[in-house]
């Protein structure tokens, strides 16, 4: 029995992406396209591959029995067309990368133009969230991450700056009103700018000094999502709402231009900078290998 290509992309995707709504979102579609090429992918079946109530798309039996042959026989096809990519003087294609906002704001700025402008034939697409998770999730082709632990196979190629530090902070006018610290722990009694993780974790801010770390939790009248409200808290905090602890290239505008005032230089936590993770094991496809090229140079 032969089955249209697309019909059988659209059930591949479908089935990745658990659902109509972020299958089409990551595909590129539209959900009712997708829908409507699944079922016409079952009427020439004669199953039915997909359980569908109004939140969610499960696949059936006979579904997962065609996915279990169905995906290896997709993934040698996306490996064989791209193996034909590399014989293109300029590689074509999209790459999806995963990756921290800081990333996105701090890192991929002083990269991203000058690989488009290389390599014109490559859609980037950049998937940019505050609680990162996987890598590869959104079916993304590698991710961006800070000294995390690696999994088996994944490679880390250095990428950014190499040491990064976070910088406190605070507006004129509010150490006019409140004071100046002068040692981390004095913080316990300031208003200060907190993030939190999407998992409600308020983490503590880390000083070290002369090998020396320290941990203080602090507290405060805002807190913003780490990651998607950070620009609020430097606002925030250049109206004199609090102290703000952050990574120091996202404050360097506002610290040049005299709008913050740095504190507690000496105690400021330095860290290694980011990495860019892939799978060592999975065909690298052409896009993703030029900007690992791009990267290195």
């Amino acid at each position: 029995m032969k089955l249209d290509f697309a019909l059988l992309n659209a059930i591949v995707a479908v089935a990745n992406a658990g659902g109509f709504r972020e299958a089409a979102r990551v595909t590129g579609t539209n959900p009712s396209r997708l829908s409507d090429a699944v079922r016409r992918a079952e009427q020439q079946l004669g199953v039915r591959l997909f359980n569908r109530t109004t939140r969610t798309v499960v696949l059936t039996d006979a579904g997962k029995a065609l996915m279990e042959r169905l995906q290896p026989a997709m993934s040698e096809v996306d490996a064989a067309l791209d193996a034909i990519n590399r014989f293109r003087s300029t590689p074509s294609g999209t790459l999806r990368l995963n990756v921290p906002v800081s990333a996105a704001r701090l890192v991929l700025p002083a990269i991203v133009p000058a690989f488009l402008a290389q390599y014109p034939d490559i859609q980037l697409e950049i998937v940019a969230e505050s609680n990162v998770q996987d890598v590869f999730r959104d079916s993304c082709d590698a991710g961006i991450r800070y000294d995390e632990c690696l999994e088996q196979d994944m490679v880390a190629l250095p990428i950014g700056p190499r040491r990064q530090r976070f910088a406190a902070a605070a507006a004129p006018v509010y150490l006019q009103q409140h004071g100046i610290p002068q040692h981390p722990r004095d913080l316990i009694t300031h208003n200060c700018i907190r993030g939190r993780y999407a998992s409600g974790v308020s983490p503590e801010w880390e000083f070290e000094r002369d090998g020396e770390p320290l941990r203080v939790q602090v507290s405060g009248s805002l807190v913003v999502s780490v990651g998607s409200a950070v620009e609020l808290a430097v606002q925030a905090a250049i109206a004199g709402s609090g102290i703000i602890y952050l990574f120091e290239e996202w404050l360097h505008p506002a610290l040049d231009q005299g709008e913050l005032i740095p504190l507690l230089e000496p105690w400021w936590l330095s860290f290694n900078g980011p990495y860019l993770y892939y799978n060592s094991r999975r065909l690298i496809p052409a896009p993703l290998q030029a900007f690992i090229d791009f990267v290195r140079a």
